[in-house]
């Protein structure tokens, strides 16, 4: 039996799938991961983006922050590929209770997921420091500099920066689906970004299955291995 047919075998006898996915499921639609040759790390600007994207460095340089911000992590032109678009049906025909996902992007909800939780916020969201007021990703395309609620307050992005904690409720959700699951399915994500990748400790269930490009910290302990593009396999699914 090949590696695709015993996926979906895999697929086939499980009842609560979950997905906890990273970069690499997004670099299919064209946005760029952290760490591979084309990334953000190999690129030049005047800060290395993990202090750009740092909580310390939005108060001190907010309009430097904005100026990488919306050049390197807003993707509007982005549309879900295979891999968002299989979850989603997974989800649909109930197979699938949960993505749990690093991404930023809101390209899983875009296919039609519904349980989807965001370790670190999405870009789609943005709220102001003073009222509390959200705003749509609008507010930060449509000006300039330092966006600016109507009442005067920086507007932030509601995106988990470097320095910032993770949201309790989205971490209880994950925990919870991963602890009730039969099958995870881990793809497009190195496991080295914590406290995310710790959580999969939490799944107790019979399946774990990998699907990376490169080699992870948990590859040993894989049900089933495949080292190929997420979107190629779960469309083969």
């Amino acid at each position: 039996m090949d590696k695709i047919e015993r996926l979906r075998e895999i697929v086939k006898n499980s009842k609560r799938i979950v997905f906890f996915g990273g970069a690499g499921v997004s670099t299919e639609s064209g946005i760029p991961d952290f760490r591979s040759v084309d990334g953000l790390y190999h690129q030049q600007w005047d800060y290395p983006p993990e202090t750009i994207l740092s909580h310390s460095f939005f108060m001190k340089k907010p309009e430097e922050f904005y100026r990488f911000y919306r050049a390197k992590m807003i993707c509007t032109d982005a549309k879900p590929n295979k891999a968002h678009i299989k979850l989603a049906e997974l989800e649909a025909e109930g197979k699938l209770t949960a993505v749990v996902t690093q991404n930023i992007d809101g390209l899983h909800q875009a296919a039609g997921s519904k349980k989807v939780y965001e370790l670190h916020g999405s870009v789609l969201r943005n709220y102001c420091m003073k009222c509390g007021k959200f705003h749509g990703i609008d507010a930060v395309i449509n000006s300039e500099g330092v966006p600016k609620c109507e009442c005067g307050g920086t507007i932030k992005p509601d995106v988990v920066l470097y320095e910032e904690g993770l949201s309790d409720e989205v971490i209880y959700g994950s925990i919870e689906a991963l602890a009730t699951a039969d099958t995870l399915i881990i793809g497009g994500t190195s496991l080295n970004v914590y406290p995310a990748a710790g959580l999969i400790k939490y799944f107790k269930g019979s399946n774990l299955v990998i699907i990376n490009m490169s080699p992870t910290q948990m590859d040993s302990s894989a049900d089933l291995l495949i080292c190929d593009k997420i979107g190629e396999v779960l469309s083969a699914v």
